[in-house]
């Protein structure tokens, strides 16, 4: 997290912390809010100057005990709503709850929401499926019939009509109740010339007209039955819609996770849940309500009715799938993360009154286990052919590394407690993927001259057409993500500006070094005052993260006397943006070299998407997940050997330094 401290002589500096950016302030009480997220960098939405005229800066107060931040939000937090937004409110209630930046003063410590409409520049996310000739056996299929006329003498119920003239066709099925209470209006509407739809060969779960008759064929034309697929991830929801029938995908989309505001990473997510009442609930309905918005705005671009969305095929780690359903995720805040179940969930969209239609039934992939979840499996599920040819390890790198080594027939899976430093929290110019911030970065070994590549600019820094694209330089980088973080270690390494101790290396440049507070610090970016700076602690926040990895990985070789891999494959929206050369100078894969590390796209959402569209592929991951071998890192002997060894930046070409002076120090 990127902290900006304000000079003030105020002994009432109160902390403020915005939500997705991750980016921190420190403010005297009376500030106004909108100033202050602009001076920190945030980009929030506002055309008016301020006045409250153009009502586009709406944030949301997160209020509660926030752990993570060490901070406690009370509504006294901040100052009172104004006449203005009292208007707003009564004029459209949706926005209550909701407050102006611009007429907002600080009162206090604050945990601020911006929501994606109030951004000025959305969040980078990019969780695209890589196009696949998947296989289609679909759970739902289309019937025509003609129902009988009824009479006085021979009036059967429209469900015995329906049903009567599907088992003359040789279909035996049941009737819904959910959707008895229309079937009437839908049945007089089509005057008895019904499609309708069938799921698992058993049960009817939507029912409509049938359309014209195709001149050419003669034949009714077909309704889009649609699906989707969806991947719940820590920090951002993708989702994907499928043609059920053809396995065409009609639509895609991503978002932030909502819950983001309620914690960055997943245990923060659990300390918010055991501190606050109600905690729980909160973060179900924050993502279910974000689910279904993008779910409607794929019918509304598709044109399509919300009873043609049938089937939903969702992933995520075991945190997010136990909020999603509304199970209590204490237990897996805590050894031994115990999970309530591990098995495929499904059930109807009416049984969890999501904003869907009442038949749209709801999937959930099987959990590994404690820290190995759905998303995991779906991963697997996207490669499993390839990984049983060969020695391969598949890795979705985030705020928990979960971990597979295939080998001989056998998988093993684990996790390990990488922290939030790899996305880009927790450290001191750590920002998320967004438009702004530093994604590539070269550091010259003669000069040390730095040359960077932002998101959502083109040219590198040294390129020309660079200082057009950013306005003349106006638009500085405003911080650094968390590929650009992983490269900036290996360049600081290979230049020789850290050790192999993970301590910097001074005497390189020392007019580049200087003390913030007990840290040394190193100027990355001259900016001015918005230079960007590496800071002693950031190295070994990342020195943390990939030692766990690396342990991890090692463990599981231990495990399956594995020396090396054939194929690594870095699944997940991340794990796409790293450079293989990159990923194998930071050691963070034991024995890896860059020509076996290639990127795998999202593939918790591939592997979502193939049990989506094929009934065998569900069976299929059901069954393989029960075979896989779970070990819990944490309770191995050899952990902390290897995460000490996994410290190590090899590729530096200084060795180890004695004087340690500059570490920071526990007080």
């Amino acid at each position: 997290m990127t902290e900006v401290l304000k000079d003030s002589n105020s002994e009432s500096e109160n902390r403020v912390v915005f939500t997705p950016s991750g980016l921190s302030v420190k403010v005297p009480a009376g500030a106004n809010l909108l100033q202050t997220a602009q001076d920190a960098g945030v980009a929030i939405r506002s055309i008016c100057g301020g006045n409250g005229q153009c009502r586009q800066c709406w944030i949301e107060v997160s209020e509660g005990n926030h752990t993570k931040h060490g901070i406690d939000v009370l509504a006294e937090n901040i100052s009172p709503t104004t006449e203005i937004e009292e208007r707003v409110y009564k004029a459209n209630p949706k926005y209550q709850g909701l407050r102006l930046a611009c007429r907002s003063q600080i009162q206090g410590d604050l945990v601020i929401d911006v929501p994606e409409r109030s951004q000025e520049h959305l969040a980078y996310i990019s969780k695209s499926n890589v196009h696949r000739d998947f296989n289609v056996a679909p759970t739902i299929r289309l019937i025509n019939c003609e129902l009988a006329e009824a009479t006085l003498d021979d009036n059967p119920s429209a469900t015995e009509n329906i049903l009567e003239q599907l088992a003359s066709q040789g279909v035996h099925v049941g009737m819904s109740f959910n959707l008895l209470s229309d079937l009437q209006n839908v049945v007089q509407e089509a005057k008895g010339k019904l499609s309708v739809a069938i799921r698992d060969d058993k049960e009817i779960v939507a029912v409509y007209p049938q359309f014209a008759r195709d001149d050419e064929h003669g034949e009714p034309l077909k309704h889009t039955i649609v699906g989707g697929a969806v991947d719940i991830g820590s920090t951002t929801l993708a989702l994907y819609i499928y043609d059920l029938m053809s396995g065409e995908l009609l639509f895609e989309t991503s978002a932030m996770n909502p819950q983001i505001r309620f914690g960055e990473d997943l245990m923060s997510r659990v300390s918010y849940v055991m501190m606050n009442k109600g905690g729980d609930v909160k973060l179900t309905e924050a993502v279910r309500k974000k689910l279904t918005e993008m779910v409607h705005q794929g019918c509304e671009k598709l044109d399509l009715a919300h009873n043609k969305v049938l089937e939903m095929v969702l992933v995520g780690n075991p945190i997010m799938h136990h909020l999603f359903f509304g199970i209590s995720p204490v237990e897996l805040g805590q050894a031994p993360f115990t999970v309530a179940t591990r098995e495929w969930l499904e059930m109807n969209a009416a049984d969890l009154n999501l904003d869907l239609f009442a038949n749209t039934r709801i999937a959930f992939l099987p959990l590994i286990a404690g820290h190995v979840g759905a998303d995991t499996a779906a991963a697997y599920l996207s490669e499993m052919d390839s990984m049983k040819e060969q020695t391969s390890l598949l890795v979705d790198i985030g705020t928990n590394a979960e971990i597979m080594l295939s080998k001989n027939g056998k998988v093993f899976a684990t996790s390990s407690p990488t922290g939030p430093a790899f996305e880009g929290a927790e450290i001191s110019a750590g920002v998320r993927a967004s438009h702004g911030a530093i994604e590539r970065i070269r550091i010259d070994a003669d000069t040390l001259d730095v040359k960077y590549k932002m998101i959502g600019i083109d040219p590198w820094s040294h390129e020309e057409g660079f200082d057009e694209a950013t306005e003349g330089g106006k638009q500085r980088a405003i911080g650094i993500c968390g590929s650009g973080i992983i490269e900036v270690m290996v360049c600081l390494a290979q230049v020789g500006l850290i050790d192999k101790g993970g301590l910097f290396v001074q005497s390189r440049a020392p007019e580049r070094f200087d003390m913030n507070g007990n840290t040394v610090r190193f100027k990355l970016i001259d900016q001015g005052e918005n230079s960007l700076y590496v800071e002693q602690t950031d190295v070994r926040s990342i020195q943390l993260a990939k030692a766990a990895l690396s342990a991890g990985v090692q463990l599981l070789m231990d495990y399956q006397d594995c020396q090396s891999f054939d194929q690594v494959m870095l699944a997940g929206a991340f794990g796409s943006h790293l450079d293989p050369y990159y990923v194998a100078d930071l050691d963070i894969i034991p024995s890896a070299n860059k020509e076996q590390i290639r990127a795998i796209g999202n593939a918790a959402g591939i592997g979502a998407t193939m049990a989506l569209l094929d009934t065998a592929e569900r069976q299929r991951i059901i069954d393989e997940v029960r075979l896989v071998q779970k070990i819990e890192s944490a309770n191995e002997p050899n952990f902390q050997e290897y995460f000490v060894d996994g410290m190590k930046f090899s590729v530096s070409p200084v060795a180890g330094q004695q004087n340690q002076r500059n570490r920071r120090r526990r007080r």
